[in-house]
């Protein structure tokens, strides 16, 4: 498992500055005013930091973005990175530097000036978010290219005036970061290393942190009928399974919140092949069973004091003489028949079984469900926000509250019965997909057949948002993680208190 960067957190020592060997980091604000550490730059460097921070390159720069003096005299760093800050940085302005500060890092080990800076800890978030990459199947790293022996996640070191009441601080997004980073490996996977088995043996593994981790293989689901997961994996020589993670850390008496996630490792479309081009991106398509793995893996590392269970479907959907065809009939464990239109729309005939089963069992207080679900909420909203679906206002509210507090963008879609008509079959009790025309809809639509009355529920679809073509403010190229932040502070907020 990848390991977000190690940061250390010591008093403020301006006698080291001098000395040090790699980079140093200096906040400045954006009046140009320096604090104590900027000081003793400034003046080890000849008033080199001054001229910059009268310069038009600084005034350019936004709160919370960075530029380099590089080979300052006067210092034995390779370079000064000047984070330009407001005078109160609020939290997704410090996070942001800590970004800047990520993507600038190189292979240097880093000074970080941070002193009396309010959100020093929020500092260190972002820089850890940002510093993420996937390596495992690299043979030789960019950072080895030159055969030297600088070690390839140099240690990083933030000096302030309370260390101890920052690192207090940082232990909670500590434990964040480290969930966000094992969503993130679980979604850049390729789906020959993360089958099925290698996904499930993963999260039993986290038992060791607390969880209660329990694991459904066929047999006991086809006990359970949950005939329609089990159709969409039947073409696949990777067993079909349901992982099942339980966090017991409120009160006994209190009813869990159940996350549920779609976790197709990876899908062909099956019988209605998916066109070949950018296939290899379906290797994704197990991302909200990932983020569900990733909030459980933060709740047990906080010691959270909630009661969640997080439930996921891994299947895989391929084209096989066994594969479930066209024009199929199955049965899903609730009782309703679904007729199969398109193989390709298979997340719901998962998450439909995986929702009954947690209605079910663990009767909670409400669920969230989390699929790369849809192409067509990609038309709607494009890359920067999910669509969220809900029958409850307030538990789509205080998602949406958490979304934003996060910079995590989503929106919230509309459903209704009109919708219903869309997915009416002639042969069964459904179709399994209502055609293009609102295709994120009907497939939310789809799924609220299988939410039992009163049950708050919210559905998330975040086929745009779980691995980008480009680099975000907090995430490389790749799985971005979208959803653990977001729920976690929603358990915060909602469960915590």
């Amino acid at each position: 498992m990848t390991q977000p960067p190690a940061i250390s957190f010591k008093a403020l020592d301006l006698e080291a500055i001098a000395p040090f060997q790699g980079r140093v980091v200096v906040f400045v604000a954006g009046s140009g005013k320096l604090d104590q550490a900027g000081r003793r730059v400034n003046r080890l460097t000849r008033g080199a930091l001054e001229r910059f921070a009268e310069s038009r390159a600084f005034a350019r720069l936004k709160d919370g973005e960075a530029a380099d003096l590089a080979f300052p005299t006067g210092l034995a760093a390779e370079a000064v990175q000047v984070v330009r800050l407001g005078r109160r940085p609020g939290l997704a302005e410090a996070r942001r530097a800590g970004a800047a500060i990520a993507r600038g890092r190189g292979r240097a080990p880093l000074l970080v000036l941070a002193g009396a800076l309010p959100r020093a800890a929020e500092v260190a978030y972002g820089l850890a978010l940002r510093a993420y990459r996937f390596t495992d199947h690299m043979t030789r790293r960019d950072d080895e290219a030159d055969g030297g022996d600088t070690p390839a996640d140099p240690p990083v070191t933030i000096q302030v005036t309370r260390p101890e009441a920052v690192a207090q601080e940082a232990r909670a997004t500590a434990a964040l970061a480290e969930a966000v980073y094992f969503t993130r490996d679980l979604v850049n996977e390729p789906a020959n290393v993360l089958t099925t088995d290698d996904f499930a043996a993963r999260l039993a593994a986290m038992g060791e942190l607390g969880l209660e981790v329990e694991i459904l293989d066929e047999p006991e689901l086809r006990k359970l009928g949950m005939r329609a997961l089990l159709a969409v994996g039947q073409g696949s020589e990777s067993p079909s399974k349901v992982v099942v993670m339980r966090w017991n850390g409120g009160r006994a008496d209190d009813r869990p919140l159940a996350l549920i996630g779609k976790g197709v490792v990876f899908d062909t479309g099956g019988i209605s092949l998916k066109p070949a081009q950018g296939m290899e991106e379906m290797t994704m398509d197990m991302g909200g069973a990932a983020v569900v793995a990733g909030v459980m893996r933060a709740l047990a590392l906080r010691k959270a004091k909630a009661n969640v269970v997080g439930l996921v479907g891994l299947v895989e959907n391929m084209p096989d003489g066994r594969a479930q065809r066209p024009g199929d009939i199955v049965r899903s464990m609730k009782g309703d028949t679904i007729e199969v239109i398109n193989t390709d729309a298979e997340g719901r005939l998962v998450l439909a079984d995986v929702m009954w089963y947690a209605q079910q069992r663990f009767e909670p207080r409400g669920m969230i469900d989390l699929a790369t679900l849809t192409g067509a909420i990609i038309v709607a909203l494009g890359h920067d926000r999910a669509g969220v679906f809900s029958n409850d206002d307030k538990l789509a509210g205080a998602v949406l509250r958490a979304a934003d507090a996060e910079g995590e963008g989503a929106w919230r879609m509309p459903l209704g019965p009109s919708y219903d008509k869309l997915l009416k079959s002639a042969l069964a009790d459904m179709k399994n997909t209502g055609g293009r025309p609102a295709g994120a809809v009907t497939a939310a639509q789809f799924l609220a057949r299988f939410v039992k009355d009163g049950m708050p529920w919210v559905h998330l679809d975040i086929a745009g948002v779980a691995s980008l073509q480009k680099d975000t403010e907090l995430a490389p190229k790749g799985a971005t993680g979208w959803g653990v932040r977001t729920l976690d502070r929603l358990i915060r907020d909602t469960l915590e208190g």
